[in-house]
């Protein structure tokens, strides 16, 4: 029942009630990253699959510049994450404006997060079946290590998450994602300033 139904009820009303009271602080956080990212805009938008593989936009604050080399090359994401956009993005700030799409019904507030369309053909049948449930903002890898633990153990945590969600699990995630969030840990793995990508085999 929770799963099928009661989960989106919740999503829906909580991120309702979420960007009505962000709201300033989100404007306030739009502002100084259009400054920071030279004009080139506050919001980042990324095709993303979904529930079932369905391809939806996801929106993220943009903590980075479109800066490139001499060859047209954008540059490495250290060298383009500014000051701003590192602070917002170790404090997770950089989700929120997927309330939007918790509200559209694209992701859930708790879920598996939504990875790039390209790794799609490199998932293995288990792998893929974190996309039996709506990608969250948060979720049970995220408070598990986030972007510090690798591909292999990310997906098995994704897909133990998909066997056993439930509201107290989702509580408990939620607040195990506020503990996360104030020490933050797990920002990048080591010697990256993200997360390097999923080639099918890491």
């Amino acid at each position: 029942m929770y799963r099928h139904c009661l989960k989106r009820v919740f999503d829906f009303l909580f991120a309702s009630v979420a960007l009505l009271i962000l709201l300033p602080v989100l404007l306030l956080i739009t502002v100084g990253l259009h400054v920071a990212n030279k004009g080139a805009g506050a919001f980042f938008f990324q095709e993303r699959p979904g529930r079932y593989g369905k391809l939806f936009r996801v929106i993220k604050f943009k903590t980075m510049t479109d800066e490139r080399d001499e060859q047209g090359q954008l540059l490495p994401d250290a060298e383009r994450l500014t000051k701003i956009g590192k602070l917002v993005r170790s404090l997770s700030i950089d989700e929120l404006p997927q309330l939007v799409n918790v509200l559209k019904g694209d992701m859930a507030l708790i879920g598996p997060r939504p990875l790039l369309p390209q790794y799609l053909p490199l998932y293995s049948k288990e792998q893929a079946r974190r996309h039996e449930v709506r990608p969250g903002i948060t979720g049970w890898a995220q408070v598990h290590g986030r972007n510090a633990i690798s591909w292999t153990k990310k997906f098995e945590l994704d897909v133990w998450y998909v066997d056993h969600c439930s509201f107290l699990l989702d509580v408990k995630i939620f607040f195990l994602t506020i503990k996360k969030v104030l020490v933050r840990e797990g920002i990048s793995q080591e010697g990256q300033a993200t997360m390097e990508y999923f080639n099918g085999k890491n």
